[in-house]
């Protein structure tokens, strides 16, 4: 169980159990799931949080679901019962923390979301990503491509994660510190990404630094990284 608070995401809760394939109310008598629910109700304040994902291959996230609102009728947890429109299920190619891109990506979690840094993280990068595969010449990362791009007042938007922003090299850091300052003084955007979370963790696979270009620069290509 992973919480997201902001740009941040926690590891709150590790359980590796087995879900029943058995449907219907009887899946409220198996102990299996008894401890994902617990750990839902210790960990999943509706006072705090705006949504709670259950996401999984296949029928999993259903029958738990199932099982949590049966429980919850069953025993008048009231918290449960008046927030289940919160309780939202996003289908995902398996229950580890990579999967988690998949949940924030999936309309209904983004249209609660989407006031959040969070949700705007997840959202340039998944521009960032539109631009490189069906534009990329108006996409580009790496320290070197990026700064010749700003050079060129090409840079509209700046992708940037808070290691390389908030590095403990001193020179290191003041570079890219400068950096955000040119780019938002020639008229571009700059978000710094947390690597803590999902987003932030596949920006830093891309060197931890693109940006989004105003005009094509086809000529990046043959710049050494």
């Amino acid at each position: 169980m992973w919480g997201l608070i902001y740009s941040v995401t926690t590891s709150r809760a590790r359980i590796e159990t087995s879900i029943p394939r058995k449907h219907g109310p009887a899946i409220a008598g198996y102990d299996s799931v008894c401890y994902c629910f617990v750990a839902f109700l210790k960990h999943v304040d509706f006072n705090v949080v705006r949504c709670a994902v259950i996401g999984s291959p296949g029928f999993t996230k259903d029958q738990f679901h199932r099982y949590l609102l049966l429980e919850a009728e069953k025993k008048e947890l009231r918290p449960i019962i008046e927030n289940k429109s919160k309780i939202i299920l996003v289908h995902t190619s398996s229950g580890y923390k990579h999967s988690l891109r998949e949940v924030l990506d999936a309309p209904s979690v983004m249209n609660i979301i989407k006031d959040t840094k969070a949700a705007e993280e997840s959202f340039f990068l998944s521009n960032f990503m539109a631009f490189r595969f069906q534009d990329p010449d108006r996409a580009c990362y790496g320290p070197k491509h990026v700064e010749v791009a700003n050079e060129r007042l090409a840079v509209q938007t700046l992708l940037l994660t808070d290691d390389l922003f908030r590095n403990a090299d001193v020179p290191t850091r003041r570079k890219y510190v400068d950096l955000v300052k040119s780019v938002k003084g020639s008229g571009g955007k700059a978000h710094i990404f947390s690597t803590m979370h999902s987003s932030g963790e596949q920006l830093a696979q891309l060197t931890g630094i693109a940006a989004i270009l105003r005009f094509p620069l086809p000529d990046l290509d043959d710049i050494e990284m």
